[in-house]
């Protein structure tokens, strides 16, 4: 990371209320809040709908104070550009780019037949029940699997991907560690073995041209079944992530889909490869391995953390702050932590909570995170309806005091705070029901 002066906005308040100041007024509201101090070279958000509350003026009053954009009197404590890390599926667009792009790779036959035909390469936490069922749907006929012929081999990797489920119900994963792995996610990344980095990125641009053209709502054939067929960004995010890197913020994308389909994505939102982490394959012979790369006391070739929940965070920690080996794994001090967060999702949670700023949560009804931003214990939680196809508001309240909480096992439990209490149930405040344009994006 380069250095730069950390800035607040120094300069006096616009007091617009009584003074006259009537065509300044009209200029400044377009684009930034009355309360705002002003600052000339401060960049102001200029996306006003769909944020709920006064979470758009406190965003804008972050920028301004972590931002080098003033005089440098910013508080982020070590004298480094500030950071902002984004989670990417439902957090900068609506939708998943991992879905999209197996729904490419089923639809287009692109899926390497498993070495040997021996399904369990393709995952060390690949049950049984579930390697005999995709033996059977998917003989090894050829180099690829005929996914886009046939019906009932797409079936069977879809569901396994998922659904965590063979077509017939059985458990398709097991083993593994919940707050570091979910091997549907890995899973992904493994099934593009035998392809280079540079042809994963180009079937993931196919799937980005068809789902960003398709109307909102669309859904495409797989295998026999119905799935979605349409992705959008968020104009909000897209909004935000300019104006943080105007500021001086080194803002990344953090995914738990496969890294060369993230830099795919992420060039939408300005957001370029060397600022993008996913799950990233070892490679061999310049093509990609099933065997996923590792991060603090995990080796590479392990696959047994990607970037999830308390993976995201072990990633983080080493390619963005630098942290190496077993350090990584653990919370940082503040000072050399995060300013900002946003995700949408439980595994988003822990590199939601090292943030020192703001942390956005994206409602979309997701216990453990939804609990940690509504419990709101340090007023740095800000919760958003979703910007697209927001969710309506959830019945019951959110059970953070027995079940909210997914241990490492896999067993249910408490939500807790930092000091070991427990965190009540929360109610559903934040929800709306905004209307969406269905026109394609670029």
């Amino acid at each position: 990371m380069n250095l730069k002066r950390r800035c607040t906005a120094a300069a006096a308040v616009l007091a617009v209320a009584g003074t006259g100041l009537i065509g300044v007024q009209a200029t400044a509201e377009a684009t930034q809040d009355s309360s705002r101090p002003t600052a000339e070279k401060c960049p102001a958000l200029t996306v006003s709908k769909g944020w709920y509350g006064d979470n758009r003026a406190r965003l804008q009053r972050m920028v301004d104070q972590y931002g080098s954009c003033g005089d440098g009197h910013g508080d982020h404590g070590h004298g480094a550009e500030p950071v902002a890390v984004f989670d990417w599926d439902n957090t900068v667009i609506k939708n998943d780019i991992g879905d999209a792009t197996m729904y490419w790779l089923l639809r287009n036959g692109k899926i390497r037949t498993p070495q040997g035909g021996d399904w369990y390469t393709t995952s060390r936490y690949l049950t049984r029940p579930a390697a005999a069922a995709l033996a059977k749907a998917c003989p090894a006929t050829g180099t690829t699997l005929p996914t886009h012929r046939n019906t009932a081999c797409a079936d069977e990797i879809l569901s396994v991907y998922g659904e965590g489920t063979t077509t017939s119900g059985k458990t398709a994963f097991a083993g593994f560690d919940h707050r570091r792995m979910e091997p549907q996610y890995a899973w992904l990344a493994q099934l593009t073995r035998g392809w280079t980095t540079r042809q994963v990125k180009q079937f993931a641009a196919a799937a980005r041209e068809e789902n960003l053209a398709a109307p909102i709502g669309t859904e495409q054939r797989v295998g026999t079944g119905k799935v979605t067929g349409w992705v959008r960004y968020y104009d909000q995010q897209r909004d935000l992530i300019r104006t943080l890197k105007k500021a001086g913020f080194d803002v990344y994308v953090v995914s738990a889909s496969p890294e060369p389909v993230a830099e795919v994505w992420g060039k939408g939102v300005g957001v370029d490869a060397g600022h993008t982490l996913g799950i990233r394959n070892v490679t061999a012979h310049g093509k990609h391995t099933a065997h996923l790369k590792g991060c603090g006391t995990v080796e590479d070739g392990d696959d047994s953390m990607i970037t999830y929940i308390d993976g995201k965070r072990c990633w983080i920690n080493k390619e963005i702050l630098g942290v190496r080996g077993a350090a990584a794994e653990k919370v940082q001090p503040a000072a050399k932590r995060q300013v900002f967060a946003a995700g949408d999702s439980d595994t988003d949670v822990s590199f939601l909570r090292d943030a020192t700023g703001l942390r956005l949560v994206l409602n979309r009804n997701k216990n453990e995170v939804m609990c940690r931003a509504y419990d709101n214990g340090d007023g740095r939680w800000l919760v958003n309806p979703m910007f697209i196809e927001p969710k309506g508001k959830k019945a019951d309240p959110y059970p953070c005091a027995s079940t909210g909480y997914t241990e490492r096992d896999g067993a249910e439990g408490p939500v807790r705070r930092t000091d070991g209490s427990v965190i009540p149930d929360q109610r559903d405040t934040v929800h709306g029901a905004a209307r969406a344009s269905s026109a394609p994006q670029g």
